[in-house]
């Protein structure tokens, strides 16, 4: 049976380094499933074609849908987990590795996320990145 998931594929290394930073603080088998309906996402940085704002697990997932069009990551690492606030506040640091798919040029990019969870999902997160990584590699 093919999962709901597969057509975000492209983003599965961040998924699946997402999960394993939040283990036993979240419930849910995959990344889309630990969101909170209402949960509210916040992208603190100014990216052409991003919002700076979503409200909705549904937003998100409309707004990942056509990731894997321009970029596919191959890996994540570097992750730092610093939980705060008994593991409701949790700060999440990390690097992304893959590839523009227009130019098959790299894509190496650093992040930090701000996350808040209630009742074992994630309600909010404030996302901050190198914006210039990823200006330079979708310009190559």
């Amino acid at each position: 049976m093919k999962s709901a998931y597969a057509p975000f594929s492209a983003l599965d290394p961040f998924f699946e380094l997402i999960q394993r930073g939040l283990s036993g603080l979240v419930d849910g088998d995959h990344y889309f499933d630990t969101i909170a309906e209402k949960a509210i996402f916040e992208f603190r940085y100014d990216f052409p074609g991003w919002p700076q704002r979503i409200e909705g697990r549904d937003a998100l997932m409309a707004l990942y849908a056509g990731y894997g069009n321009r970029i596919v990551l191959n890996r994540a690492d570097a992750l730092v987990v610093h939980r705060c606030d008994d593991g409701r506040v949790v700060v999440v640091e990390y690097d992304v590795h893959g590839r523009i798919v227009a130019s098959g040029a790299a894509y190496e990019n650093r992040f930090v996320s701000i996350l808040t969870v209630e009742n074992r999902k994630i309600i909010h997160w404030r996302d901050y990145m190198d914006s210039l990584s990823a200006m330079r590699a979708l310009s190559a």
